[in-house]
């Protein structure tokens, strides 16, 4: 156990985690040079074509330092917002953390929130300062920064370059001295904690942990301690580039099982595992669950394919435990989905894997977040869809959720900026110079907000130098009302929106135009409404498809070319009233984009 380590690298986006990531396993041969390739631990198509890390990923080193054999055990992490709960479950098997800083931008929003994570789980931090290779890298400025932030020593910050494989050494020899080993009980009853988990078609459901105390051994009977469930371990190991099968693994170590498991809700990420004739007395705590920021509706395209759409959000689920979901149905769809994300990037990542994995197509409603309504009679209803609200003569007064936004930016774009957070209904709480040239806004804003367009935003606005993290604050009262759209006078329950009073007639407005823009014509008249309750506040008119009637006609009367006409408007009459209009997916996808 000495001779263990445990660590994690924890940065911003682009900060050159993966590839950081790569170099180490180069250097401590876990890689042969046939296999390495760029951000070899991105095993995701998704990720490689992205060039983003999605998932976390876990991989066991060998290294001899001054004699010594150690085992170093990496979780790579993500560096995006919406995949900061892959963080938190990697944190909670660590006990350091490479903390890692762009030599040429410096600190940004999400470093700061990856470091706090981190400190609260008391990680011992090594602080590298990457991309040292860049010219326009400016170390001293950036030190200066450093340790500002975490209060070290300027000589304890290791220069290095992920692409040069410059100061690995250094890193490779600051982690065995400066981590702690993991602290365990070798002897005690087992304790595990289930830290991710995948889906394999020919093994069933593989589990992966970090053992605190005990040991585990091919063949033992084990249990789950929150789901109660038992099984037989056919077999246990550690994670190399692949799995590699072991007899047993120890305390201190982060392994992998295999037991057959079939039924994905048997397998709870941060669950306890535990012997059946030894069990331990309690689960391990200390393991956030997960709140889901946006809500949106996944419906299939055809509706005999939910069972098989079920199916598959049980295995996504297993391998991204930030998603949650429950079904539901609605009359223009049929049956689905309400999926709970934690943002829209995560949204679309679950979208696409839904179909790129499992050969799913989607319908995706308009994204919106959980709201708490207060009736005159004193109950309160959580609302995660528009068309769960009561009705408004029942309504006391509704709650929306509100973020602290922490924004990092050069001193030139405060001014768009602030225009953009108060335009979104924000209000400035804190503004703190980190440098002459590098400034922190703090600000109190509606999650409802920056849901869809306000990061795009803030990175054009910004010419991409702002960072942008989040962090949920509270419940405040709002003046919210609800927004219907209406299609030839049917109401579409799959674009109701609930929005603020003072943005619903420009919205109102914007959707009408958007969806006559993209609705295809028909060969009768589509008007298209926004309503707030019985009131329309914008229509846009999709004009009628018109085959020239009279074309066949030469000359002669003109009662009768009027009498073809007036057949035609008859028929189109007809048309109208039972006439029905399809939405395209664009259309959809559309009307999230139209702020921006």
């Amino acid at each position: 156990m000495q001779h263990i380590r445990n660590f994690c690298i924890i940065a911003h986006i682009d900060h050159g985690k993966s590839t950081l990531a790569d170099r180490l396993l180069e250097y401590t041969g876990t890689i042969s040079k046939r296999d390495m390739q760029d951000q070899v631990l991105d095993d995701m198509d998704l990720e490689k074509e992205r060039g983003i890390t999605i998932k976390s990923h876990a991989i066991q080193m060998e290294y001899t330092y001054k004699g010594n054999k150690y085992v170093l055990n990496l979780i790579d992490t993500p560096g995006h917002v919406d995949f900061s709960y892959e963080v938190s479950r990697s944190i909670a098997a660590c006990e350091g953390a490479l903390l890692i800083v762009d030599a040429a931008q410096g600190i940004q929003a999400q470093t700061i929130s990856n470091l706090y994570l981190a400190l609260e789980n008391n990680l011992t931090i090594i602080p590298i300062l990457n991309k040292m290779d860049l010219p326009s890298a400016e170390p001293e400025v950036v030190k200066d920064q450093i340790v500002d932030l975490i209060m070290c020593e300027r000589d304890e910050i290791i220069p290095a370059s992920g692409k040069t494989g410059m100061g690995v050494n250094d890193i490779l020899a600051a982690i065995i001295e400066r981590v702690k080993p993991p602290v365990g009980e070798p002897e005690a009853p087992l304790q595990a904690l289930i830290f991710d988990s995948v889906f394999n078609s020919f093994r069933g459901i593989i589990a992966y942990y970090k053992i605190i105390n005990g040991s585990i051994a091919k063949g033992d009977k084990v249990k789950f301690v929150n789901t109660g469930a038992s099984y037989q371990a056919d077999e246990v190991g550690v994670l190399k580039l692949k799995q590699e099968p072991r007899d047993s693994v120890h305390t201190g170590d982060v392994g992998y099982i295999i037991s057959g498991i079939k039924d994905a809700r048997e397998v709870k990420v941060g669950d306890t595992i535990t012997h059946v004739a030894r069990p331990c007395e309690k689960g391990i705590e200390g393991f956030e669950d997960v709140k889901p920021m946006v809500f949106a509706g996944i419906y299939p395209v055809d509706t005999e394919d939910f069972e098989e759409l079920r199916y598959s959000m049980e295995k996504l689920q297993l391998n991204d435990a930030s998603l949650t979901w429950e079904p539901e149905s609605s009359a223009a769809l049929g049956f689905g989905f309400r999926c709970g994300f934690l943002g829209m990037l995560h949204m679309e990542i679950v979208q696409e894997r839904l179909e790129r994995e499992f050969g799913m197509t989607v319908i995706t409603t308009v994204p919106n977040v959980s709201y708490m309504a207060y009736l005159t009679r004193g109950e309160q209803v959580v609302i995660n869809n528009p068309t769960d609200l009561p009705d408004p003569g029942r309504i006391d007064y509704i709650e929306e959720p509100y973020i602290k936004a922490n924004i990092i930016t050069k001193s030139e774009y405060i001014g768009p900026i602030m225009t953009l957070c108060i335009e979104k209904r924000g209000i400035i709480v804190n503004q703190n110079y980190l440098t002459t040239d590098r400034v922190e806004l703090i600000f109190e804003m509606p999650l409802a907000e920056i849901v869809f367009d306000f990061y795009d935003r803030l990175k054009s606005i910004s010419k991409g130098y702002a960072s942008f993290d989040y962090s949920p604050l509270e419940m405040r009262r709002s003046d919210l009302v609800k927004m219907d759209i209406l299609l030839n006078a049917e109401q579409v329950d799959a674009l109701s929106a609930l929005v603020h009073r003072s943005n619903a007639y420009d919205l109102g407005k914007k959707m009408c135009e958007k969806l006559k823009e993209l609705i295809p014509r028909q060969q009768f008249e589509i008007p298209i409404q926004a309503a707030i309750g019985a009131k329309i506040i914008a229509r846009e008119t999709i004009r009628a498809l018109r085959k020239d009637v009279t074309a066949k006609c030469y000359g002669g009367d003109i009662s009768r070319k009027r009498k073809l006409l007036e057949k035609q408007k008859e028929g189109k009459k007809r048309m109208k009233q039972v006439g029905s209009v399809e939405i395209p997916q664009s259309a959809f996808m559309a009307v999230l984009k139209l702020n921006s």
